[in-house]
């Protein structure tokens, strides 16, 4: 009985990727109003997808120290299947504001828009890195 729990659990180590969402690793952002730009660690949040900014990047492309990195950017997206999500809302270090929003997913390619207050911002299209 025992080596059959082994071997279920090794089964379910091996498939435990093929459960991961699609949006899921790290994204770079398109540059903000000005010119910096970020790596986000997109991930699971229990049921729900949110990012954390994991590395953050001056116009020039020098690595800066920012006070946002390791803030969660990205929160409480659901999955709505074929690369749409919605629900959750994005942070905009650049404005200060946190806006409800969506994402689209395509290939490598993150599009993301959100509105607040009645004003809505196209958030650019992220690059997968990985």
């Amino acid at each position: 009985m025992k080596k059959l729990g082994l071997i279920f659990a090794f089964i379910f180590a091996l498939a435990a990727p093929a459960f991961a969402d699609p949006v899921e690793g790290t994204w770079k952002t398109t540059p903000d109003d000005n010119g910096n730009y970020g790596y986000i660690k997109v991930s699971k949040c229990g049921a729900k997808i949110c990012g954390v900014l994991a590395k953050s990047f001056d116009a020039k492309g020098a690595t800066t120290s920012s006070e946002h990195d390791g803030r969660k950017l990205i929160w409480d997206m659901v999955a709505d299947g074929d690369g749409y999500y919605s629900g959750g809302k994005v942070y905009a270090p650049d404005r200060d504001k946190t806006y409800s929003s969506k994402m689209i997913m395509k290939g490598n390619a993150l599009t993301i828009k959100g509105c607040v207050m009645g004003i809505c911002r196209n958030g650019g299209t992220w690059s997968r890195l990985n």
